[in-house]
């Protein structure tokens, strides 16, 4: 089950959309969905985050908490929309595009990827961009 949560003026329109293709790349990396729930927030309410349970003092555009046990996708995944506008602009694509890569980069996370290392970050964006190209993929 996949949730949608706002803690600010901001709505998905095609959650069912999102939904559906979430659920896909979660099929497709040979997982199957538990409960994920996004958050959709501020850059002050995720740095509130970041300080308190990270210990972290910096602005971020996702956190996400991993409840995952075993092949069995689950967690909290809070997005800061602030930081994803301001991300789009700065690597010049569109804020949906940019949204849909943060939306997968936490799901990705809960499958094994890492992106620590030079190597973990490049198969991270590899991965992030083959699933994005799920997106409006039908599947029967």
């Amino acid at each position: 089950m996949i949730s949608y949560n706002y803690e600010i003026d901001f709505l998905i329109s095609n959650e069912e959309e999102y939904t559906s293709w979430i659920e896909n790349v979660v099929k497709s990396e040979g997982k199957t969905l538990g409960e994920l729930s996004y958050i959709f927030c501020d850059d002050e309410y995720l740095l509130e985050i970041n300080q308190q349970y990270l210990d972290h003092d910096t602005l971020t555009d996702i956190i996400s908490f991993d409840y995952t046990e075993g092949d069995i996708i689950s967690g909290d995944i809070f997005i800061s929309v602030e930081r994803v506008k301001d991300n789009a602009l700065d690597f010049n694509v569109s804020f949906e595009d940019e949204l849909k890569r943060v939306i997968i980069h936490g799901v990705l996370h809960y499958c094994g990827y890492k992106d620590k290392s030079e190597s973990d970050e490049l198969l991270m964006r590899s991965k992030e961009e083959e699933k994005i190209k799920m997106f409006h993929v039908k599947h029967f």
